[in-house]
């Protein structure tokens, strides 16, 4: 059973799910909920000792503003609010929270006026990560500053209730010291016990599976990525041989990664394995489709389908269909609550059928990437398959800008497997995070062989990444780019010109699409 201790109540912030990670780093379980949860609701956690207001694109003034259960308030439970959260706390208690003249994105210094149980260990100046439109105007009653940036106030703390509130966002790396100050508020003031282990969460996660399942048997989308690969090793360590992998080959995969990966899992798992080739009828219902939600959502579909049809003609009593959706999926596809703001659709989140006879089965979904990893490692999963590069889902289909075609895929596999093969040779390919080529719906004038040439136009992108909730461009060797820019030019017929994407994640996305 998960020991709730801290609570984050969510306004839409982006962050959200990167505050609950760093938090579970100090061996915290901590759960992300709607911020429209009562105050009743909250007393059933019986041993809450936090609670924590999210950040979130809404400003406190506006007629529809989030709010919540004033009785939270009389709880007598420590509370920190970030970024809206603050100005929630501030409006909240009377105070006025107004639309800032001079607006605050990026790094600031702030300077801490008051040192308490907060801001311990904190120096006066330092570096943080500000992300905001809307300041407070006039302080809240029976508050006090104890710190400030150049254009904000940055710090509060109620006079006699352990209520804080901060400006800025210590839960990203920008942030110099938001790891003291998360750990102040879990630890000095909220009194909370380290109980959240990755290892407790393997074994009770088996032990859920097996009271789940019981003698049911469970078919899961299996890719040959750490995420599904995870939640295979779980379940067929739960339930043995009740569950069946299947392999879709949609045509949407990188070059020969389909016999790769049967090939692996036939020599280092014992695990049932179906391969469906279906690359032709994806191809056929990807016809004239360009809006990347409707991609995400048309293969969503047609994976569900491969996979009723599979059990249909097999004639199996399968009740469960298990996937390996994680954290990021969820957050980046959420539309609950009207707080958050869908970034894009993940086809193991918003692309099942409203009718869907099968029970999901998710055992990882609480989990960020790198705690997957994590999880994988312990389970002696191969190294080769846990470093792995993330794939997305909907694999070439959402890095093919525009109509989707078998074409277009041959060409895009090509120019990916010699970025994949020259980071391999380089051994950067375990330096970086993730990396792809993206085939862009652009056409350009060339010049080769003193011919003119009119042809496609692709994308580099490399990133370096802990949780993948944020990301910067790698900053490979220019020797290294040209290098694969040339061989991507000389070898792969139907392109002429190379770029590379060095957009951080935010504001961009990891993928393009």
């Amino acid at each position: 059973m998960k020991n709730t201790q801290i609570i984050i109540l969510d306004f839409g912030s982006q962050y959200t799910q990167l505050l609950a990670r760093r938090i579970r780093e100090l061996h915290v379980y901590v759960e992300v909920i709607d911020y429209e949860i009562t105050a009743a609701e909250l007393k059933a956690y019986q041993n809450l000792k936090g609670i924590i207001f999210s950040g979130g694109p809404a400003s406190t003034y506006q007629t529809d503003a989030y709010q919540i259960d004033q009785q939270i308030y009389n709880l007598d439970l420590p509370i920190l609010g970030i970024c809206y959260g603050m100005q929630l706390l501030a409006h909240d208690f009377d105070g006025v929270v107004q639309q800032a003249q001079k607006q605050e994105f990026g790094r600031a210094t702030i300077s801490i006026s008051i040192h308490n149980a907060l801001t311990k260990d904190i120096p006066k100046d330092s570096i943080v990560w500000m992300s905001h439109a809307d300041h407070i105007d006039k302080m809240p009653k029976d508050f006090e500053i104890i710190g400030t940036s150049k254009n904000s106030i940055a710090l509060i703390k109620h006079e006699t209730k352990e209520f804080y509130g901060i400006q800025f966002h210590p839960e990203v790396t920008q942030s110099e010291y938001g790891t003291v100050l998360l750990k102040n508020f879990i630890f000095n003031i909220c009194q909370v016990n380290q109980d959240w282990y990755l290892e407790d969460f393997i074994e009770q996660t088996i032990a859920n599976i097996k009271a789940t399942v019981k003698d049911q048997k469970v078919v899961l989308g299996l890719s040959g990525g750490v995420d599904s690969s995870v939640s295979a090793v779980l379940i067929q360590k739960a339930i043995q041989e009740q569950l069946t992998c299947v392999f879709v080959d949609h045509g949407l995969l990188r070059k020969n990664e389909a016999n790769e990966v049967i090939e692996f899992y036939e020599k280092h798992f014992q695990m049932k394995i179906v391969k469906i080739d279906a690359s032709e009828m994806f191809y056929q219902h990807l016809k004239g489709v360009v809006d990347p939600e409707q991609k995400r959502k048309v293969i969503g579909k047609l994976f569900i389908d491969v996979f009723t049809n599979y059990i249909e003609e097999h004639n199996q009593e399968i009740t469960f269909l298990a996937q390996g959706t994680i954290y990021p999926d969820i957050i980046e596809s959420s539309k609950k609550g009207h707080s958050s703001k869908t970034i894009k659709s993940h086809h193991n989140v918003g692309g099942l059928p409203k009718d869907l006879k099968l029970t999901l089965l998710e055992p990882i979904k609480d989990l960020f990437k790198d705690e997957v990893r994590q999880i994988g490692q312990s389970l002696g999963i191969a190294d080769q398959l846990i470093n792995r590069h993330p794939f997305p889902g909907p694999g070439l289909g959402i890095r093919i800008i525009g109509e989707v075609t078998k074409a277009k895929c041959d060409l895009l596999r090509e120019v990916d497997a010699i970025f994949i093969e020259e980071l391999r040779k380089k051994k950067l390919y375990n330096k970086v995070s993730q990396a792809f080529a993206t085939l862009l719906p652009v056409k350009t004038v060339g010049v080769m062989g003193d011919n003119r040439t009119y042809e496609n136009l692709v994308a580099l992108r490399s990133v370096d990444s802990i949780d993948f909730m944020t990301a910067q461009a790698s900053h490979l060797p220019w020797k290294f780019i040209d290098h694969v820019v040339g061989r991507i030019i000389n070898e792969v017929e139907g392109v002429n010109r190379v770029v590379y994407d060095v957009t951080s994640k935010p504001p961009g996305t990891i993928e393009w699409e």
